[in-house]
């Protein structure tokens, strides 16, 4: 109730003075479908089998890649995907990714699809790290840039917009953080530039995300800590951004060209909300035994795709942007 009362009346007067500068009277919700519950990473292999899908790339965390959540993907693949599927697997993701790691991972499809054909679709087993390195590399695989940052948020890159449908994306969260599986956003460390930035776009977000919290047991308490402070900043941030209606681009030509990050509106409201209320409840207990506090596994673990529900439509904010400073110098 605390949000209820301190941040209504905070948004209507930040409305009200920013009113000037823009206005956009329409918003809208893009999100993953999104599989919920214990277990269901098991069934990844029936989506594959109803998407007909015989060329498959599976991303994955190279320690994750040591663990049962991985054994559970290969295996659901190898009983359900159709006869003669080729499983092809890129382990060298890397904790942060930068502009390096993204351009490996791309050059790793985009040989693969010249020589072999187009992937029918990909996975990605890991945490945030993982499933926007899939991302990057899936978008840039099928419709390659001239240069590297055309695709890359302004100012440093072009911010060019997609220009189609990618290749199908399943994201595994195997963290309870970056709500990645919900979004359309691949972020980066440029290191020529020593700065934070990313890719932003509709078209990036996954086509299904499974959200399982089995595949959170073996999650460390320092890893459930800092990953659930990060819920916690994306559904704060999310629901105190600036209200779309005050956005100071005011409304778009056309519809596509609407920003993903179109500021708090009432629908990101509805999930930055269930968040924050989860987080409030269920964050401390995670921290203090992420391995046997199954309901706050559970709950911790939805909390992440809701904020990312929340965020990848509203924005986020002064947290976030203050730590773009200084995330990407940050050397071990």
């Amino acid at each position: 109730m605390w949000c209820r009362r301190s941040s209504f009346p905070l948004k209507r007067v930040v409305g009200r003075c920013l009113s000037s500068l823009g206005s956009d009277p329409i918003c809208e919700l893009a999100s993953s479908t999104l599989r919920y519950g214990p277990s269901s990473t098991s069934e990844v292999g029936h989506d594959l089998a109803y998407m007909n899908a015989k060329r498959i790339l599976l991303f994955v965390d190279p320690h994750v890649a040591t663990m049962d959540p991985f054994d559970t993907v290969v295996s659901s693949i190898e009983q359900h995907a159709p006869a003669g599927h080729v499983l092809d697997i890129y382990d060298k993701i890397r904790v942060e990714p930068n502009n390096d790691s993204f351009k490996h991972a791309i050059n790793f499809m985009a040989e693969k699809t010249n020589n072999h054909g187009s992937y029918d679709v990909v996975i990605a087993l890991g945490g945030g790290s993982t499933i926007d390195t899939a991302k990057a590399a899936n978008l840039y695989t099928c419709y390659p840039p001239d240069d590297f940052y055309d695709y890359v948020n302004p100012p440093l890159g072009k911010g060019l917009p997609v220009p189609g449908p990618i290749t199908p994306l399943i994201a595994i969260p195997t963290t309870s953080g970056t709500g990645s599986e919900t979004t359309g956003v691949a972020i980066f460390d440029d290191v020529p530039t020593k700065s934070k930035t990313g890719i932003a776009h509709r078209r990036l977000k996954p086509t299904l995300g499974i959200v399982d919290q089995d595949n959170m047991k073996s999650m460390p308490s320092s890893v459930a800590k800092y990953s659930g402070i990060d819920v916690l900043c994306h559904a704060l941030e999310s629901y105190t951004a600036i209200p779309y209606t005050a956005r100071p681009s005011g409304r778009p030509e056309s519809p596509i060209l609407r920003p993903a990050y179109q500021g708090s509106n009432p629908i990101s409201d509805i999930w930055s909300l269930h968040a924050l209320r989860e987080c409030s409840q269920y964050l401390p207990r995670i921290v203090s035994d992420p391995a046997e506090d199954v309901e706050a596994r559970a709950k911790m673990c939805l909390a992440a795709s809701t904020a990312g529900m929340g965020f990848g439509n509203a924005g986020v904010h002064l947290c976030h942007g203050m730590s773009y400073a200084v995330a990407s110098q940050v050397k071990q």
